[in-house]
């Protein structure tokens, strides 16, 4: 392989651990530096760090998981499937949930259109997860690993989506903010795609060499 493939080849595994590391670390750092500025802490979701001291490293973080996935290319469906959950990563950073109290009706707009993104953006990961990082014949033990780890870390983005979901029509606000469900469920689903990403980025059960021929003599 020429010293161009090569470089190509560590841009995008580089691109997937950059996107692994910052979803594994994210609501951690998000959690801890709050109550270090002298916050709550625990929120009411993952999404209320944009209203917290931490909100520059919740639009930081989001923003640059966007730019990621946009310089993300790889095969056709990955890049426009890439493209896609880029642009709703962007839209939830920039497009604030609805403040707590009372909120204008700009403000109520804004925050459903942040749902909206955020339910792509989960949905895109998810995707990912399942569909193409399982692509390719499961040929060694390696391989066969890894699509079990994307399984499961897909099944789990969609576990926590159908939770949520039932968590805001079901449950009373009241409960869901004194257990922080919501946060809980953003976090799980969160760290999900960072695992998947971050072996994507072929820095765990990777592949074993292939040994090169032995030269005839």
């Amino acid at each position: 392989m020429s010293s161009r493939a090569d470089g190509a080849v560590l841009s995008y595994l580089g691109l997937r651990r950059a996107v692994g590391v910052i979803g594994i670390l994210l609501p951690f750092v998000l959690v801890a530096g709050d109550l270090a500025l002298g916050g709550d802490g625990l929120r009411d979701s993952i999404s209320r760090y944009y209203h917290s001291p931490m909100r520059d490293v919740f639009v930081g973080s989001l923003c640059a998981v966007g730019v990621f996935l946009f310089c993300y290319r790889y095969e056709r469906p990955d890049n426009r499937l890439a493209n896609i959950t880029g642009t709703a990563a962007i839209a939830v950073a920039l497009l604030p949930t609805r403040p707590d109290g009372t909120a204008t009706t700009a403000a109520t707009v804004v925050g459903y259109l942040h749902l909206a993104a955020a339910t792509v953006f989960f949905a895109g990961l998810a995707w990912f997860c399942l569909v193409l990082f399982t692509r390719g014949e499961s040929g060694t033990r390696s391989k066969a690993a890894r699509n079990l780890v994307y399984r499961v870390c897909g099944a789990t983005i969609v576990t926590c989506l159908v939770l949520a979901a039932l968590d805001a029509a079901l449950v009373p606000d009241a409960v869901a903010e004194r257990f922080h469900s919501l946060f809980w469920l953003e976090a799980v689903a969160i760290l999900a795609f960072g695992v998947a990403w971050f072996v994507k980025g072929d820095t765990i059960l990777r592949d074993p060499p292939t040994q090169d021929p032995a030269p005839v003599i």
